[in-house]
């Protein structure tokens, strides 16, 4: 399985809406490849973030940095 083919699946994997040899094969691709792993965490991470509608404080730093780079990003649109 590629990352492609893994992400191309992760909606129905985070749904638990998959069959058992496929959720094999995501597994064995999970086993082999960091970024996959870091996909999933993140995508189920900002899942519950959203669903419990917590407030994430950014700190003010990494906030100013953020709004700096979307400001420069805006301009050369």
């Amino acid at each position: 399985m590629t990352c492609t083919e893994f992400i191309a699946q992760l909606d129905d994997l985070l749904d638990n809406n998959v069959a058992a040899p496929l959720r094999a094969d995501l597994e064995e691709h999970l086993r082999g490849c960091e970024h996959c792993v870091i996909t999933l965490n993140t995508t189920r991470k900002t899942i519950e973030i959203y669903r419990s509608h917590e407030i994430y404080e950014l700190p003010g730093e990494l906030r100013d940095r953020l709004q700096k780079a979307i400001l420069a990003k805006c301009r050369k649109c």
